[in-house]
């Protein structure tokens, strides 16, 4: 998806032989990528990278919650302080909950939301054995 963005992006992909599932993934892609293609054309439309601006998504777990996940009150730090300051109790209930909350993103096809998710629980975990 990421590489897409780009205008001058490649896909490498190793492998000792063509499966009939990826076949069946190249030959999609490549039907449309033609439709795009002709799409463009049509309109007149020269395919440009995005530019947007550069931020950490997970800066902070007050940000997290204002996208639906509930975590503990408080004033705005870095998601790692507050992991820090929870007790082991605490982040273990936040990592479960991160990951239902990140397997159903996944579900939904939210994979951003879903890698944010996982990182969060990654990093609540870490803490855990601090």
């Amino acid at each position: 998806g990421r590489v897409a963005r780009n205008v001058n992006g490649r896909v490498v992909l190793f492998a000792d032989e063509v499966t009939d599932s990826m076949y069946r993934a190249i030959s999609e892609t490549n039907r449309r990528r033609d439709i795009q293609k002709a799409y463009n054309e049509k309109h007149g439309i020269i395919p440009q990278t995005i530019k947007k601006e550069l931020h950490d998504r997970l800066d902070t777990l007050s940000d997290l919650e204002s996208s639906g996940t509930k975590v503990k009150k408080g004033r705005k730090k870095s998601a790692r302080d507050e992991i820090m300051e929870l007790t082991a109790e605490e982040r273990q209930s936040l990592s479960i909950r991160l990951e239902r909350e990140m397997q159903e993103a996944a579900e939904a096809l939210d994979f951003e939301r879903a890698a944010e998710l996982r990182d969060l629980m990654i990093l609540a975990r870490t803490e855990e054995d601090a």
